[in-house]
């Protein structure tokens, strides 16, 4: 579908265009209902129109929409910073910077790597995501489409396996893959961080080895290398946790966050600890936007409303929920293309399998427009676009995950059939 005036650059999933949602609803211009596996791809953890959130975003509009926090700091940044240092579960005294997206947070964060250790080296993972920003873009662990036709992009990058139970490489092979990059392509002393997913996003939804978790946390500590978390999605509750870096036993030198950390306001942060933030010379960080005080507002609020106790109430839901209905679908022997089920908590995806009759991603690419006309919006992940990512509201009520769950069945069901026919 082309959009006058847009960018064909910009890929477009499905070819509609909503008006209006609510919690895990959503309605296009035609008045069409959907239910909303997308979430704005992890944003909507609170659901679209929050109640809570709209109360406190219209009394900050009232207040003070603005102020660029490097000429004149205003207090909704201020407390932002404050409520983080509690919501971020580390033993150390949490400093940050705001931003306006995940992929400037990452950036700030290589610039706070090299600042901190004089160096410029980064390892990255295979699969990984963590941004569209040039900088950014190459830490990214595939070509396409993002890297096509751009040269050589700013680095030194290199990138290794990436070890989760749900992938063929273990811990030992991520490790031995880290040794050999040490002894062949680049010293340790010269590698300023590594930046790595607790649960890639883009790449499949799989959860990093908790052995090899460990295993990277000592080496980065025996070098001096600056360990980067990428939480941009996974975090603000989306497996279940506030961050799903608590499942690996560790701590970052720095953590990324973004996209549900304000409820669909353009928010985002780097936070870590004060010796490396400050590292940088005075200046070198800030943005115009970065922090702005409508975004600061919702922030406070998602903060708020995110105990532990919540969170973990709505994980398990819907984790369970999503388990039974995979486990019904395999369990039928009518969706052959259904494979495995990865991920943890709430951030699930299912890996859709080659078959006689099309590729994963070719099944999957025809499910999300089946689920679309059965009135369920789904998205794709992982190299070769074959694993459904769920990223449903966590307020999603369970009558309305339960619907969602049988339009994508009834999707699957379509599937079949075209599929039949066309044999």
């Amino acid at each position: 579908m082309n959009f006058p005036h847009i960018s064909q650059a910009l890929g477009v999933v499905h070819p509609i265009c909503i008006e209006r949602g609510r919690n895990a609803e959503v309605w296009d211009d035609r008045g069409n209902r959907y239910i909303d596996f997308v979430g704005g791809i992890g944003v909507l953890n609170l659901g679209h129109s929050h109640p809570v959130i709209i109360e406190v975003v219209k009394a900050q509009v009232d207040t003070l929409m603005h102020s660029a926090f490097n000429a004149v700091p205003h207090c909704g940044y201020l407390a932002v910073a404050e409520a983080l240092a509690a919501f971020v579960p580390v033993s150390y005294p949490l400093s940050c910077m705001l931003t306006n997206s995940g992929a400037e947070a990452t950036e700030n964060a290589l610039k706070v790597a090299r600042a901190a250790t004089g160096r410029q080296t980064v390892i990255a993972f295979d699969d990984g995501f963590h941004g569209r920003t040039l900088a950014a873009l190459n830490l990214n662990g595939k070509v396409k489409p993002y890297k096509n036709r751009l040269g050589a992009l700013p680095g030194p990058v290199h990138h290794i396996p990436f070890p989760s139970g749900d992938s063929d490489v273990d811990a030992d092979q991520a490790m031995a893959a880290l040794e050999r990059l040490f002894e062949v392509e680049t010293p340790a002393d010269e590698v300023a961080c590594i930046v790595v997913e607790p649960v890639q996003g883009e790449g499949g939804f799989r959860p990093l080895c908790r052995d090899f978790a460990t295993r990277l946390r000592g080496v980065c500590d025996r070098h001096g290398i600056v360990l980067i978390l990428d939480e941009i999605q996974s975090g603000f509750g989306r497996t279940g946790s506030r961050f799903a870096f608590s499942r690996l036993g560790i701590e970052p030198d720095l953590l990324l966050m973004g996209k549900s950390m304000a409820a669909g306001l353009p928010l985002a942060a780097v936070a870590g600890r004060a010796e490396l933030m400050d590292a940088v010379p005075k200046g070198g960080l800030g943005g115009t936007y970065s922090g702005n005080a409508v975004a600061c507002a919702a922030a406070r609020a998602v903060m708020a409303l995110m105990s532990e106790e919540a969170l973990a109430a709505w994980g398990k839901c819907q984790e369970r929920l999503i388990v039974e209905a995979h486990r019904r679908w395999q369990a039928s022997g009518r969706f052959p293309m259904v494979g495995a089920l990865s991920g943890v908590g709430a951030m699930r995806g299912i890996v859709f399998e080659d078959t006689a009759r099309a590729s994963g991603g070719e099944h999957l690419a025809r499910l999300l427009t089946a689920a679309r006309e059965a009135g369920v919006l789904l998205m794709p992940s992982g190299r070769r676009r074959n694993v459904l990512r769920l990223l449903a509201p966590l307020t999603a009520e369970p009558e309305i995950m339960m619907e969602g769950l049988a339009r994508i069945e009834r999707g699957l069901e379509s599937l079949i059939q075209l599929e039949t026919k066309e044999a």
